[in-house]
């Protein structure tokens, strides 16, 4: 009666035992899930900066491209009054 109450006994310490074994598993796998996305995402993050930066500096370029423009051709038409004075057929 004694060695089937110690067989219980220690039955219920193992299912104990792997009960708690699994939990721990499951979460050392969901933490490494976690921690994976954490690095996706912060990768995502980065491209998306780095496509920002470069993206401004696209609209900076062409901004100052545009202002060099807009002073070319306005000091064309500033001297426009000086071309007909001076022509001679």
């Amino acid at each position: 009666m004694l060695t089937a109450i110690n067989t219980k006994i220690l039955l219920a310490i193992l299912a104990a035992l792997t009960v708690i074994g699994g939990a721990a598993i499951y979460q050392r796998d969901q933490a490494a899930k976690t921690a994976a996305a954490a690095v996706k995402a912060a990768q995502l993050l980065q491209i998306q900066k780095d496509d920002n930066d470069y993206l401004k500096q696209e609209n900076e370029a062409l901004r100052k491209q545009v202002e060099a423009d807009k002073k070319q051709h306005s000091s064309a038409a500033a001297h426009e009054g000086k071309t007909w004075k001076t022509y001679i057929p």
